[in-house]
């Protein structure tokens, strides 16, 4: 889900990439499209880098600047290796586009918050506003454009850890929180989110990664079938808001409780569907177990399937309708158009501390935040 925002110069204070030139065989090893000394440096005075997990299934490039994924490189049905995400080349792309959120771990609170604010405890919070009047996905102070340390770093597994401040970005609470990057034999990426905090506070962690199953540069996902198990979205208002009411999606261009071309019904004629260009709602998940199978995507190009398990009670849809020709080319220079990535988040749900009967996304002191999603890969 990402809103294009205009009129906002981001500045890139104490950016000082200094990328280094030089053989790396792990660089050549790492992924097709990401060359390991473009993302050495620092960025706000904190060391950069990128990192590579393989395992028989699958190879993961991430960066600690954000937390994010950079590549998910796993097999089509011929066997050939394909690159699932879109992403950039190199970190100081990344820090320059940062409002693109690409793969990154976004919060404190992922997906909108109304009018930025939010009151807790009888006090009002007022956040930064990088979405009209709204604030998204933490504002422009945002985990995503921060240096993570890696705490713990295996072949296989990766842990990353963030501490933020006191009324960071307007968020009550010092919030020490960790997140684990890690791949199964049975073709899963594992994602696991923890934090504490020492104030009351909300906290909403997802990943902001855009899939194209066909291969990132591909030029849409329209041709994409997909699953979700959800009998009702949040109905939104012009901005994107929830206005607190759930609506039944069957009948509708919403319905995916069966496999559905996404491009079926995308330019339905629909209140919600105009409203958001194209999809980017937060769909109901029906969950009878903690931790569950929600939504399946399948590309028939390639045959790459991927199937999603989160602990999450909902998913956000974004149908990548706000990126364009004229944003900046992504890996090895492909343009990534109008539709050519989807965003499929887990959480819970947009602007939930401004609505009693949403489930509650507070944290307090002696609690420990805990999130789980798995995206696995498979092909037909």
């Amino acid at each position: 889900m990402y809103k294009k925002v205009y009129g906002i110069l981001f500045v890139m204070s104490a950016l000082t990439m200094s990328c280094q030139s030089g053989n790396n065989k792990e660089a050549s090893k790492s992924t097709d499209t990401t060359q390991l000394n473009s993302f050495d440096g620092t960025i706000d005075a904190k060391s950069v880098k990128l990192y590579t997990l393989q395992n028989g299934k699958l190879t993961v490039t991430l960066t600690n600047y954000g937390a994010r994924l950079v590549s998910i490189v796993v097999p089509d049905k011929d066997g050939h290796p394909t690159d699932v995400i879109l992403g950039y080349d190199s970190a100081e792309e990344y820090k320059k586009n940062a409002n693109n959120f690409y793969g990154a771990v976004v919060g404190r609170y992922g997906n909108r918050i109304g009018k930025a604010s939010f009151n807790l405890d009888g006090k009002t919070f007022l956040l930064e506003k990088n979405d009209g009047e709204n604030s998204l996905h933490g504002g422009t102070n945002g985990v995503y454009n921060k240096v993570w340390d890696v705490v713990r770093n295996t072949a296989t597994s990766i842990t990353l850890a963030y501490s933020s401040p006191d009324n960071e970005a307007g968020y009550p609470g010092n919030v020490n929180m960790e997140v684990t990057y890690s791949l199964k034999d049975d073709g899963g990426l594992n994602i696991d989110y923890e934090a504490t905090t020492d104030k009351e506070t909300i906290l909403n962690l997802t990943n902001h990664a855009y899939f194209n199953l066909n291969g990132a540069g591909d030029a849409t996902i329209l041709d994409h079938q997909l699953q979700i198990n959800a009998n009702a979205i949040t109905e939104v208002d012009g901005t994107l808001i929830p206005t607190g009411k759930s609506l039944p999606v069957a009948g509708t261009a919403f319905d995916f409780t069966k496999p559905q071309l996404i491009g079926a019904k995308i330019d339905d004629k629909n209140n919600q569907l105009e409203i958001g260009k194209g999809y980017d709602h937060n769909f109901e998940l029906n969950k009878s177990a903690e931790f569950e199978k929600v939504a399946s995507l399948y590309a028939p190009k390639t045959g790459i399937a991927m199937e999603i398990y989160t602990t999450e009670p909902g998913l956000q849809f974004y149908s990548g309708n706000f990126m364009t020709d004229q944003d900046p080319k992504g890996k090895n220079g492909h343009t990534y158009s109008f539709r050519a990535a989807l965003c499929l988040e887990t959480q819970h749900f947009p602007d939930a501390p401004n609505h009693a009967n949403f489930a509650s996304t507070v944290l307090s002191p002696g609690q420990t935040y805990s999130s789980k999603t798995e995206y696995r890969f498979l092909t037909r």
